[in-house]
């Protein structure tokens, strides 16, 4: 029987099991995504409590047995709760609804592990304007580790990607001349180019990296949609035009 005592971890996801225990899913450091069992913890008289079992919650975790299913032991927050509320709550549930539906169980990944660590405090600081940004980064951060990444500089011909020019994806090969595949989404190279060098692009070549990931991850999700895609996060109302001079 295998016994692991704190290590560094984040429940991603929670869900009843039988009468009083809950099942939970777990990001770890050293051992991946793994399936937790919280016995009791809904009784009148739990081992722990249940509010320590946070999402989005740095924690230690203690746990024993074998298999797809262990047994929790010990539960120990790390530091504070991020300050996440309103739309940067939903953008890291988002992340969390991406990472158990992506990530196979047992396999480790720490540097998943730490980018998902650096993605929470990011949302947390950032003004909502630049959320979208942050997931864009995440996730092509997250299928480069996964091994599903595209080449975001040159396309499926070894031409370098052009910045002038606008792309179709075939997620299994990379980026294609539209002229050559005119199948959407369709993006252009500007923001191709932007995500390849971490430089935050205007809000219509966001939106189109959007719509270009939510393809690629699609794919590899065998088809399946997201809960989290049909969400409506509250719109950021734009600056207001600068006061023109006093004549």
């Amino acid at each position: 029987m295998q016994r692991i005592e704190r290590q560094p971890a984040f429940v991603l996801h929670e869900r009843a099991y039988r009468e009083t225990s809950v099942l939970l899913e777990v990001l770890t450091r050293d051992h991946g995504r793994i399936g937790l069992v919280a016995r009791g913890i809904r009784s009148a008289k739990p081992r722990f409590s249940r509010g320590t079992l946070k999402s989005l919650q740095a924690l230690e975790l203690s746990w024993q047995g074998r298999g797809e299913l262990c047994n929790l032991t010990a539960v120990d927050p790390v530091g504070t709760p991020l300050p996440l509320a309103g739309e940067g709550a939903i953008c890291a549930l988002y992340v969390n609804e991406l990472l158990t539906r992506l990530l196979a169980r047992n396999d480790p990944y720490p540097g998943v592990f730490a980018r998902y660590s650096g993605v929470l405090f990011e949302l947390a600081a950032a003004d909502p304007v630049d959320h979208g940004w942050i997931l864009r980064r995440f996730e092509r951060d997250l299928l480069e580790a996964l091994g599903y990444a595209i080449d975001l500089q040159r396309d499926v011909d070894g031409q370098s990607i052009e910045a002038a020019e606008r792309y179709s994806l075939d997620p299994e090969r990379g980026l294609l001349r539209w002229a050559v595949r005119p199948l959407p989404p369709a993006v252009g190279g500007a923001a191709v180019l932007a995500l390849a060098g971490d430089l935050r692009p205007d809000s219509e070549h966001l939106r189109e990296l959007r719509h270009l990931m939510r393809a690629l991850l699609r794919h590899h999700l065998g088809g399946r949609e997201l809960a989290a895609w049909s969400l409506r996060l509250p719109r950021v109302p734009a600056a207001p035009p600068p006061l023109a001079p006093d004549s």
